[in-house]
């Protein structure tokens, strides 16, 4: 064998040897992104906002007249000392906050928590200029505002991202004036999207561990492409390294809407909902936890007119779908007025497809016997026929029907949530307007089955709870 053929043979081998040497599973190198770079072009882009407003002050009640010789003593001493005392000017109360560029021609979005009730906003520019700052409309259920300042100049602007193509773990950058520190930089990653904090309807916040504090609120949360993905908005008292932002795609309607309209529409339907719990899935015949189930439909609402009952699983909505419950009422949000948008449900353990028009949302639009009880120890309820006493102590609408008036301790009912002066619509889909018909329901019942109810609570909502028997 030639040397040549020798030496081209130990080269292979080696080769062979260094490529098995390395782990199949070993992952790519993450090379941290350039933040420095970053901040040193993302900054100017980014405002603090200056908003004030007047407090109006406890004014001095006036006694009524009287003719009464002592009142008119009181009247007159008191009326001279308050006289002597120099006179309260309404308290002048200012909040700082954050903000960014989004069109050269001075567009600012912001929180609408930051600009909420003023009567002046300044602007301050990152080269320490400033300007007065005009709100051209909020929307107070995403918490969000727009602002605009009038530069002769054209101003450096951010670029819009996609939130919905962020992913848990990336690199993300918040750039704010906490506490009014003005230009701060953080930097962290995405910890989780899709987060609800009860702090509107619409909850769906990215949640980050970049430092975001008092003063952040409205300023942008960059990828590292230094797009905009999030408007900071939220930290959770006393949890420090949590915060989180209004994912950006939420808002690009909105920004649309305030600047041609100065306000918000959005789209109606007319139901109420909740989440299907495994034990609801299971008592629908339903192969997983997913959609959200409809324990009300608003009568005469665009739901009820297109034939959706109590009941139903959203599966589908306009061709996306529903994982979560919370992800329908903001897609029914974003819906165009008047659109004849197709709807899947599952019902009676099949799939069915109906056509809904959805309608514009409204202000305050949300979506006779003798006393006998039944003690059932399988769901561990006691009921009774409601009566007309009953339900006016109970400041109960309703004046027929079963209410809840104990739930056993320890029983699978309790731990479901269910809870006294509930009123009973269904059980297991039938439903029972008489004792005798509950009573009947139950005898149905063995030991270990899932036992779904629908519920009308004191407080008129409507929902639906899902137990085993004991």
């Amino acid at each position: 064998m030639s040397s040549s053929i020798v030496s081209s043979v130990r080269i292979l081998i080696v080769g062979v040897m260094l490529t098995l040497a390395v782990p199949l599973s070993a992952p790519a190198k993450t090379v941290s992104p350039d933040f420095v770079a970053l901040a040193k072009k993302l900054t100017p882009s980014v405002v603090n906002i200056r908003a004030a407003k007047n407090i109006k002050l406890r004014q001095r009640i006036q006694r009524p007249h009287s003719n009464n010789p002592s009142d008119k003593f009181f009247d007159d001493f008191f009326g001279q000392f308050f006289d002597q005392m120099p006179q309260q000017r309404p308290r002048r109360e200012q909040s700082l906050g954050s903000g960014f560029i989004i069109s050269s021609d001075g567009y600012i979005l912001t929180n609408n928590h930051v600009v909420s009730g003023a009567d002046e906003v300044t602007v301050k520019l990152s080269d320490g200029r400033e300007a007065k700052g005009e709100i051209k409309g909020v929307d107070e259920k995403l918490d969000l505002a727009l602002i605009k300042i009038n530069e002769k100049d054209k101003l450096p602007f951010t670029e819009l991202g996609d939130s919905d193509a962020l992913e848990v773990g990336e690199w993300v950058m918040a750039i704010g004036n906490p506490f009014g520190l003005s230009q701060t930089v953080t930097a962290g990653i995405v910890s989780a999207k899709g987060r609800v904090i009860g702090s509107g309807p619409y909850d769906d916040f990215i949640q980050t561990d970049a430092s975001i504090n008092p003063g952040n609120s409205g300023g942008p949360l960059f990828n590292t492409a230094g797009k905009v993905i999030g408007i900071n908005s939220a930290i959770i008292a006393g949890g420090q390294g949590i915060g989180f932002a209004i994912p950006i795609n939420m808002a690009k309607d909105i920004i649309t809407q305030l600047r041609e309209n100065g306000k918000v529409t959005r789209g109606y339907l007319g139901v109420q909902i909740q989440s299907v719990t495994p034990e609801l899935a299971k008592s629908f015949n339903l192969d997983a936890e997913k959609g959200a189930l409809i324990a009300d439909v608003v009568k005469d609402s665009p739901a009820d007119k297109a034939g959706l009952k109590a009941g139903d699983i959203v599966l589908e909505f306009d061709g996306k779908k529903i994982n979560e419950y919370n992800e329908l009422p903001r897609l029914v949000a974003t819906t165009p007025v008047d659109k004849k948008t197709k709807i899947t449900v599952f019902r009676d353990g099949k799939r069915l497809e109906l056509n809904v028009t959805v309608a514009k949302l409204k202000d305050g639009d949300t979506e006779a016997t003798a006393i006998t009880a039944n003690e059932s120890e399988k769901i561990g309820l006691t009921v009774k026929e409601l009566t007309k006493a009953m339900a006016e102590q109970l400041g109960i609408r309703d004046s027929k029907g079963l209410v809840i008036t104990e739930v056993k301790p320890g029983s699978s009912a309790e731990e479901a949530g269910v809870v006294p002066g509930s009123i009973i619509i269904e059980i297991n889909g039938q439903r029972p307007d008489t004792l005798n018909k509950f009573n009947a329901a139950v005898a149905k019942i063995k030991k270990g089955d899932v036992v779904r109810l629908l519920l009308r609570r004191q407080d008129g909502s409507v929902h639906y709870v899902a137990m085993s028997a004991d």
